[in-house]
């Protein structure tokens, strides 16, 4: 693990650590649109488990009436009028009464399960939306660092978790509520003396709740980590597979999945044996609750008497209302143990969800960006400086974060940083190619990278037709520009989809036409479907020359005013490249280009040649002129024409330099 990442890992868990109250935010922002389902949810669960109480009510009451014929039937909260007068009504009234009780009980608890369905699930299908639409809008420091097993951990996982949450254990606690509260109620009216004695466990259970709850809980913030650490350990091996196999790698990838997983189950472990004590432990409370019932009920009705300081009498119906009841009560307290390990579980996942969602932006629009509409493409680099933050450059407990804003960048940081990029100046003017030439690390895509505004300068400033870019809006500056890459990414779709990408109103005419400009059109045809061909996940049932193609393919419908080619034919071989360069000389025909090369063959008629080294424009002009001046770029082209064997040793030892800071980082 590099140093940036784990600056960066520590970063995201500064913003976790922060969200106060992750559940209440979780109701407040989400729940609030919904809060109808929940409404009618809690309404329905409320009357189901009032009315699931009910025949055990009748049971004990009919029994004294009807069977043992000792007291009067009567029933709390309802009139005597309603209750028949002869003992076969009261009976045949008692069986109506329990019946009624259980289909009652269903129709509501179908009702409570479908709106706390719709609840739960309406409010993570919102959350899951806008954790992904943040996650887009963030700066391109967060993806250099962050892992993306960690970021798919807190969008699939975390998620499911909270909609578990939403879905179960808040819908329990409520029927827990009800039915402790419920329960109490009867028994205190039925027999305050033996009630109070069953219910004395439940502090000792609210007590021991309290303390599970505090221990847990960073117990599952560690276990959700270590989850996270796992998929990103799992997506790297499965994304670089054929280069495990290749390098004949895969007893260490076995033993860092296999140290990721041991993580995991040791910290999962951690929470299971809590839980595995805490369980039993309610359980054995809620036990001797009833046991208690049992012991001190049967005395009092075997002997007749009151034990101990009790006083009164105790009826058979009563007795058997109080176990029935206290084994309704004993249940639903076994299973706080569920809903705690599901709030804590919960808690932790939101903590991680709003933790993403508060990662600041450093690149956005200014209140009175401009649209480019129709841009004739002149670029202008003036002092151009810019260097890597380690992590979140707005990072909580910075002094300077009121200073990052969408036209200040990070200005204030540019002097503690090590320039990537320092005073670089030049002008493109409309319709002319610029190419940049110079070794590995040289700064030659980050250059281009802050075109896109995919980072901000630390100082000076990038114009496209006389607007900082800082001031124009940055959908319409990044839909003018094509970019083509040496990577070229692709989608599991058909050829079409991914030709049309950016441009999806494009007809199928258009699409063909683009495909005939990259040289790919032959090669469409000839897959089992054409266009209407599925190429598998980043395209990988083509060839690397026909994805860069199809890439081309894409560009040329968006039909951009300024065109940035990086090395895009430095992994293909000479007659795919042959191909390759002469749909793109097409594509950069009447358009502001600048290409990265590789082989400077390919960018000898440019109109400027920008030799680049260690960050800084070394050398410039057109190719005959640099060739002239017996320079770094002479030198280069005599490398890769053959007219001389090798490098100065100057310039060896410091690309050796850089290689070797490189690996450091690494480290």
């Amino acid at each position: 693990m590099g140093a940036a990442e784990t600056d960066d890992d520590s970063v995201f868990e500064q913003y976790r650590d922060r969200v106060d109250r992750p559940l209440g935010r979780l109701f407040r922002e989400y729940g609030t649109p919904e809060l109808h389902w929940l409404a009618v949810g809690m309404f329905a669960n409320v009357l189901a488990r009032a009315a699931s109480l009910l025949p055990p009510v009748v049971l004990g009451v009919a029994i004294d009436a009807v069977f043992l014929d000792r007291t009067d039937y009567s029933l709390l909260f309802l009139p005597t009028r309603f209750v028949p007068a002869t003992e076969t009504d009261q009976f045949w009234f008692s069986v109506a009464l329990i019946v009624g009780a259980f289909l009652a009980t269903a129709v509501l608890t179908w009702i409570y399960g479908v709106a706390a369905n719709n609840f739960a699930h309406r409010v993570m299908h919102t959350v899951r939306v806008d954790s992904f639409e943040k996650l887009q809008s963030l700066d391109m420091w967060f993806f250099d660092g962050k892992q993306t097993g960690e970021v798919m951990s807190v969008l699939d996982n975390d998620a499911t978790n909270l909609e578990r949450f939403l879905d179960n254990a808040l819908q329990n606690s409520v029927r827990l509520g009800v039915m402790v509260l419920g329960i109490a109620v009867v028994l205190f009216a039925q027999n305050p003396q033996l009630a109070a004695l069953t219910l004395v466990a439940v502090p000792l259970m609210v007590g021991f709740t309290w303390w599970f709850m505090r221990t847990v809980e960073p117990r599952y913030t560690s276990q959700r980590e270590s989850v996270g650490d796992l998929n990103t350990r799992l997506e790297n091996a499965l994304s670089g597979m054929q280069l495990i196999k290749t390098s004949g790698t895969e007893s260490y990838e076995s033993d860092r999945v296999r140290d990721a997983s041991f993580a995991y189950f040791r910290d999962t472990m951690a929470v299971l044996r809590l839980n595995y004590l805490y369980r039993p432990g309610m359980e054995l409370f809620a036990g001797l609750a009833f046991a208690t019932t049992f012991l001190v009920g049967g005395l009092w009705l075997t002997t007749g008497t009151a034990p101990g300081p009790l006083t009164g009498t105790l009826s058979a119906g009563e007795f058997v209302t109080f176990l029935f009841l206290t084994q309704r009560f004993t249940a639903p307290l076994a299973e706080v143990s569920n809903i705690v390990d599901s709030y804590e579980n919960a808690k932790a996942s939101s903590e991680r969800v709003f933790g993403l969602q508060d990662v600041p932006r450093r690149i956005t629009d200014a209140d009175e960006a401009v649209e480019l509409s129709d841009p004739d493409g002149r670029v202008v680099y003036d002092r151009v400086r810019f260097g890597y933050a380690d992590g979140d450059p707005a990072a909580p407990g910075d002094d300077d974060n009121s200073a990052l804003s969408a036209t200040g960048g990070s200005q204030t940081r540019a002097a503690d940083l090590d320039p990537v990029i320092d005073d670089v100046s030049f002008t493109a003017e409309s319709g002319e190619t610029v190419a940049f030439v110079g070794p590995t690390g040289a700064g030659k895509s980050t250059l281009l990278k802050l075109l896109l505004r995919l980072y901000d300068v630390d100082a000076g400033g990038i114009s496209v037709d006389g607007h900082d870019i800082r001031e124009i809006e940055t959908a319409s500056l990044r839909s003018a520009i094509g970019y083509v890459s040496q990577d070229a990414f692709l989608f599991d779709g058909t050829v079409a989809a991914n030709v049309r990408y950016g441009r999806f109103d494009a007809d199928r005419e258009a699409v063909v036409a683009a495909c005939e400009a990259a040289e790919a059109d032959e090669f469409v045809r000839n897959l089992p479907e054409g266009y209407d061909t599925r190429i598998g996940e980043r395209g990988v049932k083509l060839s690397g020359g026909q994805r860069q193609r199809l890439s081309i393919a894409r560009t040329v419908l968006r039909d951009p005013a300024i065109l940035i080619l990086d090395e895009a034919t430095s992994d293909v071989d000479t007659e795919t490249e042959l191909l390759i360069q002469r749909s793109l000389d097409r594509l950069a025909a009447d358009r502001t280009t600048f290409v990265i090369a590789h082989r400077l063959s390919t960018i000898r008629d440019a109109d400027t040649i920008l030799v680049v080294e260690d960050g800084e424009i070394v050398e410039r002009g057109e190719h005959d002129e640099l060739l002239a001046r017996d320079g770094l770029y002479a030198k280069l082209w005599g490398v890769q024409a053959g007219e001389i064997e090798s490098l100065p040793e100057t310039f060896l030892n410091r690309a050796r330099e850089r290689r070797a800071e490189t690996v450091a980082d690494d480290d």
